[in-house]
């Protein structure tokens, strides 16, 4: 080769590609000239897009030929590097179609023959009351924010659509307090829950707090009325202490003051919770006979245990002995039975959940597959399932196709705005005809 051909940079490979549909993460799905599938970020269904292959071998967006109808400017000024928001290019109603399709497809690739037409929520912008942000020390400031998409860049939060202004405002002070901390050598990550009492923040470092760090979040928590402040080690993420507390933490739910644990799991809003608590509720019968009993499986804090115990027993199980204890201390005289039990490995026996009126479980993202297993010998009358991964969801319910089940509701819910995650709470009951396998039509 000679020396002026050596010294070339050969030009990135272009293709024009029609966009075929959204993939799971929300990008655009193109078939490339050799018969290949491949997903490009921030491109619609139905465009015409002129493509690049990057030096790593996947695809970018390079221009837009025939935009959809669906395409609108992004609303926010981060949105073309900020990793937290994959689809702020394209319409919210048109998204929360979107996530219906994702839903329905899921179902009827579990072996549903119809899926009842869902009934939809969608969250309103800054209505978010938790943020999971990584934290990096830079030369002169502290980098607070999500990552750029695919890499380990942290683009810097100075401003948010989807978080509540609550959190949002406390970015400033954060960075200012977290770079004066000895316990942030390089990087660090901060979980802010917005409770009912306020900020509850957790923040996990690479390095110990000194006595000054602990001097210097006192201050901050005085200061910006934080009631509480904890700390964890990355190395041991899960060993939280409290660092400073200066009055109550606590959240209600169904007329219950529960105390979350530090950076404990909430739903992303109150909007969205009451959506879900609101489905659920909608799926049991509203009257219950005296000894109905429902056995709950991942309950988590209780969002969906205190609401079902204002109308049957509950037997609630949570793997997670932080969340189990703030349930069981907030039970009180309520109708709950709370156990501490890791499901994925002591999954709840089918002896137990034949004797349930139903069954509610709401499982991580990768599903429940052994208590899923376990639910189908049962066979319970019914099975509530919310889910908040398409895939798990049907590779789970599959099971109760098979089982005889028939879906009877869903209920679709956007609760993370302008992002691919899809909620969705389904109504499974058992019958003993071979129909039962088909769900209600759409105009039934």
């Amino acid at each position: 080769m000679g020396e002026s051909q050596a010294g070339k940079t050969a030009e990135a490979r272009q293709e024009v590609v029609t966009v075929l549909y959204l993939a799971g993460l929300g990008d655009g799905a193109v078939r490339l000239p050799d018969g290949q599938i491949a997903h490009v970020t921030g491109a619609l269904p139905g465009e015409t897009v002129r493509i690049e292959e990057t030096r790593k071998g996947s695809w970018q967006l390079q221009a837009v030929l025939e935009a959809a109808s669906e395409r609108v400017s992004p609303p926010c000024p981060l949105a073309e590097t900020c990793g937290g928001c994959a689809l702020q290019h394209m319409r919210t109603d048109a998204l929360l179609d979107w996530k219906v399709q994702r839903a329905t497809r899921a179902l009827l690739g579990a072996g549903f023959d119809a899926v009842p037409q869902a009934t939809t929520f969608q969250v309103a912008p800054h209505s978010r009351r938790r943020a999971d942000l990584a934290v990096k020390r830079g030369a002169t400031a502290m980098l607070i924010g999500l990552h750029e998409r695919g890499t380990k860049t942290i683009v810097d939060m100075s401003t948010c659509l989807v978080l509540d202004p609550g959190i949002l405002a406390l970015l400033p002070t954060l960075r200012t307090v977290l770079h004066s901390l000895q316990a942030i050598r390089r990087e660090a990550s901060l979980h802010i829950n917005l409770l009912e009492t306020g900020p509850d923040i957790l923040l996990v470092t690479d390095a110990p707090l000194s006595a000054a760090d602990r001097i210097r979040l006192a201050q901050m928590a005085e200061d910006y009325a934080i009631p509480r402040i904890s700390w964890a080690s990355t190395s041991n993420p899960e060993a939280t202490e409290t660092a400073t507390q200066r009055a109550p933490v606590a959240q209600s739910i169904a007329g219950h003051t529960v105390t979350p644990p530090p950076g404990g799991f909430l739903q992303a809003s109150a909007t969205s919770e009451q959506a879900i608590q609101n489905a659920v509720m909608e799926a049991l019968p509203e009257k219950m006979a005296r000894r109905a009993s429902v056995v709950e499986l991942y309950a988590g804090c209780g969002t969906l245990t205190f609401p079902m115990a204002q109308r049957c027993q509950v037997t609630a199980y949570e793997g997670y002995a932080p969340a189990w204890n703030a349930l069981k201390a907030a039970s009180g005289t309520a109708r709950i039975t709370a156990h501490h039990r890791d499901l994925n490995r002591q999954p709840v026996m089918a002896k137990e959940l034949a004797q349930a009126s139903a069954v509610v479980l709401d499982p991580p993202h990768a599903g429940a597959r052994s208590q899923m297993e376990q639910i189908v010998r049962g066979l319970p009358t019914q099975v509530v399932y919310v889910s908040c991964n398409p895939a798990a969801l049907s590779k789970d319910t599959a099971l109760l196709a098979k089982a005889g089940y028939r879906l009877h509701a869903v209920t679709v819910i956007d609760q993370f705005l302008w992002s691919a995650e899809t909620e969705t709470v389904c109504d499974f009951r058992r019958e003993s005809s071979r129909r039962s396998r088909s769900g209600p039509s759409r105009s039934g």
